[in-house]
This record gives structure tokens, C-alpha cells and sequence, in this order.
């Protein structure tokens, strides 16, 4: 231990939550270290028959209002706050005693809204806790001389610091404790801002009015949102969600300014972004960014319908919407490069469009795209390689939270048949690879020469997947001939690898780990087929 280490001297103790704290308590008082606490938890203590002073005798004034009044107090704020060396001749003056440690912890709002649905406004007022939050963000902000506890599973740990270090409590550990108090803190207050949202959204409060700012939308969207630590703001109301009688609004990361994301782009023409709009052009744009050289995606209702890569965007953009210009009828384009007045003019020529966004517009593109003055188009800005960050989906009374899917080093892919993929096959495969991970499970991705020949996306089984992906040959668009394949899971089954010798797939990459890859091994074998396993998984559910 340094010198930043903390003696334990003086623990305040109040807590809604008392589990283990009778334990903890004891092996506190064991090591001559003075308990203060509030009514209720002093109560439990001295009935267990342990010596504690109440902070009501303390501070000389009793608990008063039905226990709203018990610790907002100088003394014992002052005693939190007080910095070791700077405050002690005050603290001294006003008969201050220094509060080495706070363990605290609140009335559990959202456990009481779950069991009090029928309780009154005035019933869950009262649960509001005023003076054990401040008591812990003063505890919390004065880390360096105090330590917070908000949760009986640091207990164990922190008598086992004090136990080996001589009652010492180290810097870093306050540290961390103060993160989790903050933390603790700041999930508290969430709960009863949602409580009073609710209220408003269920015009519980019909004092508020419009031109007071409280309007229908803001009920039920608030400005600010936070979770996990991390901090939105609305950007916008959208006009509807997914259907028209779906509220909806869209709402940006404050704390990351993520450049060149559907978020922070700023939009030059056309109508107001829509919910859906807004899901299209984050998948469409996300997948372009991953490619280097020029680069065009068409999405249509969040899949990818048509990629392709060439040596200028305009010509990138031809072969893209050639892959499929029925399904990028009303679609969504995205462009790695700057959008230019050819490629401007073509789109405008060629098919209608519901959104483009690029990396920046050429300021002469406009004249022509406001031609179509409902086209929207988005000027996003030069992106940086993606930061790793979280993806969350909400569910009936849960949230999955998971680590966005990056495309991973692919340094070690893996040949696993007779015939080993050309130099041309291989370019491909990785283009259809990073395509794959942008188009709904199960997902196949059909291409050569940089262009997608056939997407199929969100089957229930891998069979239906790899037959609509074919059918485009069927269709009279591009020949899949010599095409190479992409799978975002392994093949089940070897029917899949006979369909694509059927239409002349030259070359499958696909993860691999199926029971019956062997089977599937010697069934591209025997068409004449390579394969390519990449042992990375790319579901997108």
C-alpha cells in the first residue's frame, strides 16, 4: 500500500437492501472501526448487539417528517466531503468527524413499481430517496479521501483489502468503487425519470401544456436518453415508426461523434427521414464503408440487393443496379467515394430512388438531383475505422445486448478442398464475404468481377436461401455462371453444394463447423468445386 491508501476509521452505514450487512458490520467493529447509522439499519445493528452511534444523536437533532429529514446535515456532508490535509482545522472548528466510508444503498424503485402498479402518485413519492443519493455522489466525488459501497457484493472484498492491508483501503479500489457508486447513481435516477414520463404519457399530470414545451411527442420521447453509460439526444421526431400508426424519433450517441455514420450526416434535399429510411441507410452505408475501392450498395428494406466494386463509382453504381433493378426500385444508395454529376445524372435516369447518401456531394449534383426534389441526400463524411461498440435489441420485458459484429482478420482462411479458388475466385469470395454480413440469416451472396449475381436473405432454411439467390439466372438478369458463393453459417446438408454445381458456382466460402463438413468437403469435391472455410460466423437476425 502507498501513502494514497485510506485508513478505515469511521463507516456510515444506511441501507434499504440488507443483505450480509449484519456480517460486514461485525467484522467492521472487530477491527475497532466506529459505526453511524440511520434509524432503521442502526435499529437492525444494536438488535444484533453491536455497538453503533445513530446519526441522530450525532448531528443532535432527531429524524423528522415520517423519516424524509434524517442525515441532511453539515456535519454529515461535511464529513464526506472533508479533504484530508486541506479541511481539517474547519472540520476541527465545527466538531466535524471525518466519514472514512459510506455503505449505502436505495429503496429499489423499479422493484417497487413492479410490485406497487396499484399504488398511488403520493405512495411512490415517498419511495424517492433524496439524502442517500447525495450522500453518495458526495462520497463518490471524493473518491480520493472516502469510500462508496452501493452493493452488499463488495463487501467481501473490501474486508479482505482492510484485513491484509492493516485497515488500509487502497486509491485504485476507491476508484473503482466510485465508478460503480456513479453508476448506481445515475440507473436510480433513470428509474424515477421513467416513473414521470409514464405519468405524462398516461396524463396522470394535466398541468402541463403546450406552450409550456410539454407536448404529445416529447411524452413519450423524451430529449435525453441513457443507457449503459451511454447518452443520446433526439435528433429529430420521424413522421411515423415502421407502420403509419407507430410513433417514432431518432436519437443520436452524444458521447462518441461517430463521422461518417447515418447519425451525424447532414441532409442537402428532400423529405423529412423516415424510420425506415433511417434502418436502410445505416445498412447500406455501413456495408460500403468496408470496401476500398470504389464502391456501390443498393439496400432495400435492410438487405443489400445489389453491390458492386469497380474503378469509378458511376460504374460502380451501373453494375450494382444491374445485379437487380427490380428489387432497387424505391431503394436506398450508398457510395464510398464522393457522389459526382455523371453518376447523379444516371441514377436520376435510371431508377427511382428513396434516399442517397455518400461520403460527400459534389455541389454541382444537386442541381440535377433536385430534380427529383423528394430524393433524399445525405452527405455523411469521411469515416475512420469503426470503434468496437455495442448493439442492443429491445424485447417484450427484456433487452439483448451484444459486441457489434466486425469483420475479424480473415489472414487464416482456410482451403479445405482438392481445388484450391483462383486469384480471381479468392478476390470475390472476400467481396461476397463482407457483403454476406449485411444481408438477413440465412443469407447467401452470389458474385464475380466485384458484382453481386444473386442475394438471398432471411430464409428459414439455407436450401430456400440458396434458390432464391440462384433464381436471378432464371429471372433474365446477370448469368451466375463461374460465380462464387458465400454463406454466413456452415451447410447442414450437402443439397446446397449440388444446387450451386447445377448453376455453375465455381467457389463457396462459408465458416464451417457442421457435423457433416466432410460430407460436404467431398461433395464439392466431386463437382469440382473449392471451398473456403473462414470459421467466422455471420448471422444478422
Amino acid at each position: 500500500m502507498t501513502r494514497s491508501s485510506l485508513f478505515i476509521r469511521r463507516v456510515l452505514i444506511s441501507v434499504f437492501d440488507k443483505s450480509n450487512i449484519l456480517e460486514f458490520a461485525q467484522s467492521l467493529i472487530e477491527r475497532g472501526i466506529q459505526l453511524l447509522s440511520t434509524g432503521g439499519t442502526a435499529q437492525v445493528l444494536i438488535d444484533a448487539g453491536l455497538p453503533v452511534l445513530k446519526i441522530s444523536d450525532y448531528i443532535k437533532l432527531p429524524e423528522m417528517m415520517n423519516g424524509r429529514i434524517k442525515t441532511l446535515h453539515y456535519k454529515i456532508y461535511a464529513g464526506i466531503l472533508g479533504r484530508r490535509g486541506l479541511d481539517d482545522a474547519v472540520m476541527r472548528q465545527y466538531n466535524i468527524q471525518p466519514i472514512d466510508m459510506v455503505v449505502i444503498n436505495f429503496y429499489s424503485f423499479n422493484s417497487l413499481l413492479m410490485k406497487n402498479k396499484i399504488s398511488s402518485e403520493e405512495e411512490m413519492l415517498e419511495y424517492i430517496d433524496i439524502s442517500g443519493p447525495s450522500m453518495v455522489r458526495a462520497a463518490a466525488k471524493n473518491y480520493k479521501n472516502v469510500a462508496t459501497v452501493v452493493n452488499s457484493n463488495s463487501y467481501e472484498k473490501i474486508l479482505d483489502e482492510i484485513n491484509h492491508c492493516n485497515g488500509l483501503l487502497s486509491l485504485e479500489t476507491r476508484f473503482h468503487l466510485a465508478v460503480k457508486a456513479f453508476k448506481y447513481v445515475a440507473e436510480y435516477d433513470n428509474a424515477i425519470s421513467h416513473y414521470f414520463n409514464d405519468q405524462l404519457r398516461n396524463n396522470r399530470c394535466t398541468t402541463m401544456t403546450d406552450e409550456n414545451n410539454y407536448n404529445e411527442s416529447y411524452h413519450c420521447f423524451p430529449k435525453n436518453l441513457t443507457f449503459m453509460n451511454l447518452k443520446f439526444i433526439k435528433k429529430q421526431d420521424m413522421c411515423y415508426g415502421e407502420n403509419p400508426h407507430q410513433r417514432a424519433a431518432f436519437y443520436i450517441d452524444t458521447c462518441e461523434k461517430q463521422v461518417g455514420s447515418i447519425a451525424t450526416a447532414h441532409q442537402l434535399q428532400g423529405k423529412p427521414l423516415s424510420y425506415n429510411n433511417v434502418l436502410d441507410m445505416d445498412t447500406a452505408l455501413e456495408c460500403v464503408k468496408i470496401f476500398d475501392e470504389p464502391t456501390c450498395v443498393i439496400v432495400k428494406h435492410t438487405n443489400p440487393c445489389g453491390v458492386a466494386t469497380s474503378n469509378t463509382i458511376s460504374s460502380a453504381y451501373v453494375k450494382a443496379y444491374q445485379s437487380d433493378p427490380v428489387s432497387a426500385f424505391g431503394g436506398i444508395i450508398a457510395f464510398n467515394r464522393s457522389l459526382d454529376k455523371n453518376t447523379a445524372k444516371t441514377i436520376v435516369k435510371r431508377q427511382f430512388v428513396e434516399a442517397i447518401v455518400a461520403p460527400s456531394i459534389d455541389r454541382d449534383c444537386l442541381s440535377i438531383l433536385s430534380s427529383k426534389k423528394h430524393i433524399r441526400v445525405l452527405e455523411c463524411g469521411v469515416w475512420t475505422v469503426r470503434k468496437p461498440d455495442i448493439d442492443f435489441k429491445r424485447i417484450n420485458g427484456g433487452l439483448l445486448v451484444q459486441d457489434y459484429d466486425v469483420i475479424t482478420d480473415l489472414q487464416c482462411l482456410t482451403t479445405v478442398t482438392i481445388r484450391q479458388p483462383t486469384n480471381e475466385e479468392m478476390k470475390d469470395a472476400l467481396f461476397c464475404w463482407k457483403i454476406v454480413k449485411f444481408v438477413k440469416s440465412n443469407a447467401i451472396v452470389c458474385g464475380k468481377n466485384y458484382q453481386t449475381t444473386g442475394i438471398g436473405s432471411g430464409q428459414m432454411n439455407r436450401v430456400h436461401a440458396v434458390k432464391i439467390a440462384v433464381s436471378f439466372k432464371e429471372q433474365g438478369m446477370l448469368s451466375i455462371q463461374g460465380s462464387v458463393m458465400a454463406s454466413d453459417a456452415f451447410f447442414p446438408f450437402p443439397d446446397v453444394i449440388r444446387i450451386a454445381s447445377e448453376v455453375g458456382i465455381s467457389c463457396i466460402i462459408q465458416p464451417g463447423g457442421s457435423i457433416r463438413d466432410q460430407e460436404i468437403i467431398k461433395t464439392a469435391d466431386k463437382y469440382g468445386i473449392s471451398m473456403i472455410f473462414t470459421r467466422i460466423r455471420h448471422f444478422r437476425h
